[in-house]
Parts: C-alpha cells; structure tokens; sequence
C-alpha cells in the first residue's frame, strides 16, 4: 500500500495531513532512504519517523491565567471561555492567551500540536470550548468536527425580527478588498447555519444557532447576509444600534455535544451566558414594558 497510508495504519495517533507533511519535510525514512507520501511499501521494510515540531512551539510559554473547567478527565478538558480571551497567540497577541493559560494547567499538553486547541471561538464570543489532553484524543476530535458530528450550539442577540426559524446555506471566504472580514463569497467554503428565534423584544431577538460547518466569523456572517447582525457586533453590525454600550458581538457557545475519544459515550455540556449578556438581555426585556 502508498506509504501514507501504511503510517496512518501504524500511528493512528497522527492524523493523515500531520503524517504526509512530515514525509515531505524529509522527516520519514525508509530502509534508510529518502521517502514520498505515494510511495509503496510492501512489508518488511524499516520505517524511522522523526516527528517535527510545531512552528514556534518553543516559543510557547505557560501563564497563570485562571481557567473556568466545566468538565476533565484524562483526555478531554471542556471550559467556559470568558469574552475577551483570545484562543491562540498571534499578531498583537503574543501571550496572555487561552493556549498560554492552557499550558500552565496542564504543562502536559505542551507535547500536543496547538497545546491540544481542536476548534476556537472568536476572542469577543464566550462559552464552551473543547481542548484534548491527548494526541490519540486531538486526532479524533479534530475528525469528529470534519465528519459533522460535534453539535455546537450557541446564543445570539440579533437586531429585527428574523423568521421564527430558518437556514442559512451560503459559502464563506475572505472580504474581497477587506481582508481581516469574512464574507458570503462564490467559491467559498460551504457553510451551513440552522437558527430558530426564542425571544422577541421591541426591536431585537434571542436566537439559537446551531453549526453545521465551523467557518471563521459563521454565525455573525450568515446572520448580517439575512440582515439580522449581532447586537453590539462591531464588524459585522451597523455602527448604531438598540443596546449600545454592550461591548461585544452578543454571542455565547451554550452547549456542546460530541463522543467520547476513549469510551465512545456520548456526552453533553451547558452554560448558562455570562453576567454581561444576561444583563442586555434583561435590559431588552424591560424595554418592552416601557410606554412609548
């Protein structure tokens, strides 16, 4: 069989694209011999895999920045991340990051690709993310979300009255002249919103949202293409809007569902939004009761 997929057979730890980059990077050797991804192995043959490590992974330094733990065992850690804590270090956020914080509650998971970090939320939405403790763990997680099967779903407070439930299907790429936005674009990546209305107010709605896909900016993307934006959204949204002073897109991940990567059981978690948005939510409720 092509070498590639003997690895994956051998390393089920490894995900395919982590094995076959490495054989490119001159990283596997086969009886002592340079090696190609499609290259074919007939058995008997001796494999040397030099693992290669992250890019900047030493750069990576633990941080006593405190975590909200919903739920740990030995390979799976699930938090409730607060708004405003960027996921991973990147331009203009070189440290004080959940990755950061991450490898000082568990020095451990230093050894993993991305500190363990399978999926993200956007530095300004709250709620539960799930990190992996293991790479056997990470690899199956990581395949769970390209199968579809992790169910994620979140609150919104959008502006107007959206229907009492629909679907967005509309692919996503990069802004075509804005190129830190998103944007609904052809040939762009599939994406897939499902939304259903909660709450009505005077002039905003609670919604809920659940992922199909998991594209970057989703649900404050597909929720400003049907003219319904994020409360407090400042990409996506107009520049004025009912709740102004509520510092953030009004988004929070309440549940998460997915099977266990040891046991195969599955598993569910809830949190209830943070004070802040419980808070515009209530302000949007006494609104409607205030006489014009």
């Amino acid at each position: 069989m092509r070498l590639d997929q003997a690895l994956a057979r051998m390393l089920p730890q490894h995900s395919r694209s982590r094995l076959q980059a490495w054989v490119r990077a001159g990283k596997v050797r086969v009886d002592e011999r340079a090696a190609a991804p499609r290259m074919r192995v007939w058995g008997g043959e001796g494999i040397l895999v030099m693992p290669e490590p992250e890019p900047a992974q030493a750069a990576r330094r633990p941080e006593p920045i405190a975590l909200e733990v919903i739920y740990e065992d030995d390979v799976l850690l699930v938090l409730d991340k607060p708004a405003g804590l960027v996921v991973h270090p990147g331009a203009g956020n070189p440290s004080g990051t959940l990755l950061n914080a991450l490898l000082y509650h568990a020095p451990q998971l230093a050894g993993l690709p991305r500190a363990g970090i399978v999926h993200r939320l956007d530095k300004d939405t709250s709620g539960l993310l799930v990190v992996a403790r293991t790479l056997e763990a990470q690899t199956d997680l990581v395949r769970q979300l390209q199968a579809r099967t992790v169910k994620r779903r979140y609150l919104a407070v959008v502006l107007g009255a959206p229907a009492p439930r629909g679907v967005v299907d509309a692919a996503l790429g990069r802004h075509p002249t804005h190129r830190t936005r998103m944007a609904v674009v052809a040939g762009g990546r599939s994406a897939r919103t499902h939304y259903r209305v909660l709450e009505r107010f005077a002039d905003a709605s609670l919604v809920e949202c659940a992922l199909e896909t998991g594209r970057t900016h989703q649900i404050r993307v597909h929720m400003a293409s049907i003219g319904h934006p994020l409360l407090g959204d400042p990409v996506y949204g107009p520049r004025r809007s009912r709740g102004e002073g509520f510092s953030r897109q009004a988004l929070h991940a309440w549940r998460l569902a997915l099977r266990h990567p040891a046991s195969g059981r599955l598993m569910q978690w809830e949190c209830a939004p943070p004070a802040d948005l419980r808070e515009l939510i209530e302000r949007l409720r006494a609104a409607i009761d205030v006489p014009a």
